[in-house]
């Protein structure tokens, strides 16, 4: 945890004059002077002035060496969003500089943005932050130590807002300190964003690590102590490090692993720092000469360097009494950063050359962002997220020898568009390892895949959108399309458009149909319907959200309502429709004659007890007698009139499939998914929509909508989907 808060500038001034960097100091001390006014009055959820917090995020940053506009941008970076009356950022470009002001600007949230959906104005709020990162990468480093210090001080805030704010930590900052490599500032999210979402898992392995390191006190002791006399004898120059591993990974490789504590082989581990890279091999050779190592378990981070430029020989072997421990022997700069990652040589501090390869190991974060007219939706946008930065790499060898890290489940597409754009357009075929490979193959790591081309290739298949898994090979596959004939491109996004507008055709005219599509282009972003059947022919916009955007728009505009009429005068004075007999396997009093509808609310089945509701312009709304809106209509004295009495006719069941959700409470666990699938194909259920989610760091909702014949086998499917391994609850959900 953070020491006590301070709202003093000294401190910090006295951190900067002891370090070995060239700060303006007069320029930071104007910095605090001025968020000081800022914020004065202003107290953070902890009662503690809120001037304290931005002393703090500097303090973190100037423990990563950034420079003087860093350290500025720290001080400042609430002042535009929190004080809007006396600071912006013109003023601060003015006062401080463009370079601090363009970093205040992409640590500050899009606050303005309007969006309905909650979800969207934070996926808006991390591409913002993305795109201003990859501009300039000081603004990541700077978000990342204030969420690190946000995080040892959420105590003071609502449990919700913890567990939302650790939930969001570790699902997008500390992977993302992974990605650029900050071993250190990892760590501590990991463990702090634990400690609110599990803090009893946490106070088990915490108190597991503590039980065995008290029952093996002298183990790293006697381990160095072996260690240092060999390495004396050897003549090298060298540091040694003893660690535990910590809370949080011991946590995670349990739960991942499925392993108990004493499985857990790395607990203890020994660090060995040298000045050569010569003299780490040296070092491996010493190490394994002195105790026996364990098969499988040796990797050369050395030669093959993580994408996060971490470089390391990592190699566990069995010590004394039989305990197994993890040896890691790097050099001093690599060490350097293994801790701090892209901050250890960031772009600012190097010269044209290194900017240069610095840009290069930043391409990812472009690649993130890009977007083609500015349509990619959020849902696609956060899928890129997790697969781009938040995933497991494979390391894969081309011909020549070349290593390509690719997102684990990355197709040979992926990698032949990680080669280059055109030896991906021009793909006809791959090999791994000499042998010819369906194109979807997904390369295991240590692979060697060849990637076979023809320059009389017609260019991609627009299946491989469905196929690819990284944003760089989706984003190349769909810049070809877009350079293509844009007529084919329009005939292409219409096909698809028109099937989708198939399902309104009955109930709206060609004028309407033709409103809706226009008001849809506008809305996103386009000139007119043929632009957006263009997008949607390359693929720089997909059905899946438009639909729901169609669906929207008809419902606002053309759809009659459903729902309970509650005000006098909306009744239509006609009375309702009495004795009616009625479509769809019900008998409303027993007469035929009017339309019905099942209402979404509850989803009635065959077998449930129903009434009807009179709507105004659409017939009958059937419910389940239980549902809400039923017995609030029934008990509302201005609506109670328009129920009307109703059942199902004798075999309903047997005229064809009725809408039914499912809701699934389970375990996150690997072919979750699979396994209800196979399970609803066993039965030949008809599966219609599936829809999932985490809950926690533990837990998956999954929702299901299926055809089913009535509430008979919907019973025998909850009871299937209940025997699930993993699975805690199997309710009846609605649309």
């Amino acid at each position: 945890m953070a020491a006590a808060a301070h709202t003093d500038i000294q401190p910090l001034m006295q951190i900067l004059k002891a370090s070995e960097e060239k700060y303006d100091l007069e320029k930071i001390q104007r910095a605090f002077d001025f968020a000081n006014r800022c914020h004065n009055g202003q107290k953070r959820a902890s009662g503690e002035p809120y001037i304290c917090h931005p002393i703090a995020v500097a303090e973190i940053v100037a423990s990563l060496s950034l420079d003087t506009d860093s350290i500025c941008a720290a001080l400042l970076h609430d002042t535009v969003e929190d004080c809007a009356d006396m600071a912006d950022l013109p003023k601060l470009s003015k006062m401080f500089g463009p370079d601090v002001a363009m970093l205040v600007d992409g640590l500050t949230k899009i606050v303005m943005i309007q969006v309905d959906d909650k979800e969207e104005v934070h996926i808006e709020n991390l591409r913002k932050m993305l795109l201003a990162m990859s501009k300039d990468i000081r603004v990541i480093f700077i978000k990342l130590c204030d969420r690190l210090h946000n995080m040892r001080t959420l105590d003071a805030k609502p449990e919700n807002k913890r567990r939302l704010t650790a939930l969001e930590t570790m699902q997008v900052y500390a992977p993302l300190a992974h990605r650029l490599g900050m071993q250190k500032i990892k760590t501590e999210l990991e463990n702090l964003g634990l400690q609110y979402l599990d803090p009893i898992g946490y106070a088990e392995v915490k108190g597991d690590i503590e039980k065995k390191y008290g029952q093996n006190l002298n183990f790293i002791e006697n381990i160095r102590h072996d260690v240092e006399s060999r390495l004396n004898e050897s003549g090298i120059h060298y540091a040694l490090e003893g660690r535990i591993k910590s809370v949080y990974s011991i946590y995670k490789k349990m739960y991942n692993q499925n392993k108990s504590f004493d499985e857990i082989y790395d607990f203890y581990a020994l660090r060995i720092i040298v000045d050569t890279e010569l003299e780490c091999y040296t070092c491996l050779g010493i190490i394994h000469e002195m105790y026996n190592s364990i098969p499988g378990r040796f990797k050369d981070y050395i030669s093959t360097p993580k994408p996060n430029m971490y470089r390391s020989l990592h190699t566990t072997v069995i010590g004394r009494d039989g305990i197994p421990f993890e040896v890691q022997i790097r050099t001093w700069e690599m060490h350097h950063v293994a801790e701090y990652g892209i901050a250890a040589h960031w772009k600012y501090k190097s010269g044209a050359s290194s900017k240069e390869e610095m840009d290069k190991k930043l391409e990812w974060i472009a690649r993130l962002v890009e977007t083609e007219d500015g349509t990619r939706d959020p849902d696609e946008f956060m899928n890129a997220l997790k697969t781009d930065i938040f995933h497991d790499e494979v390391f894969v060898f081309t011909p020549k020898g070349d290593v390509i890290a690719l997102p684990q489940g990355a197709t040979v597409i992926d990698f032949a568009y990680a080669i280059h754009s055109e030896v991906g357009n021009k793909m006809i075929g791959a090999k791994i390892n000499g042998m010819i490979v369906p194109i979807e193959r997904s390369p295991q790591s240590g692979e060697i895949v060849e990637i076979l081309t023809s320059a009389s290739s017609k260019g991609p298949s627009r299946d491989w959108l469905n196929l690819v898994k990284t944003s760089e090979a989706r984003n190349k596959i769909r810049s070809w399309f877009k350079k293509q004939d844009r007529v084919d491109n329009i005939a292409e996004g219409r096909a698809q458009l028109d099937a989708e507008m198939k399902k309104y055709s009955r109930v709206m005219t060609e004028s309407q149909r033709s409103e809706l599509l226009e008001t849809l282009a506008q809305n996103a972003g386009f000139n007119s319907v043929d632009d957006l059947c263009q997008a949607i022919g390359y693929g720089g916009i997909t059905m899946g959200r438009l639909s729901i955007r169609i669906r929207d728009e008809y419902e606002r505009r053309y759809k009659q309502p459903e729902t309970p009429i509650t005000s006098a005068d909306q009744i239509p004075v006609a009375e309702p429709p009495k004795n009616l007999r009625t479509s769809g396997g019900i008998v409303v009093d027993g007469q035929a004659g009017c339309q019905v509808k099942f209402a979404k609310c509850c989803n009635p089945l065959p077998g449930d007890e129903v009434m009807g509701f009179v709507t105004r312009g659409y017939g009958i709304s059937i419910h389940k007698k239980d549902c809400p809106n039923c017995v609030a209509g029934m008990s509302h004295e201005q609506t109670r009139d328009r129920w009307v009495d109703a059942h199902w006719e004798s075999g309903s069941g047997s005229q064809g499939l009725y809408e039914a959700m499912i809701q699934i409470l389970s375990e996150d666990r690997d072919s979750l998914l699979a396994d209800i699938m196979a399970a609803l194909s066993e039965m030949k259920i008809s599966l219609l929509q599936v829809f999932a989610a985490k809950r926690g760091l533990t837990e998956a909702v999954i929702s299901l909508k299926v055809g089913c014949r009535d509430v008979a086998q919907y019973d025998q499917i909850v009871a299937r989907l209940r025997g699930l391994s993993g699975v805690h609850q199997v309710t009846r959900g609605h649309a």
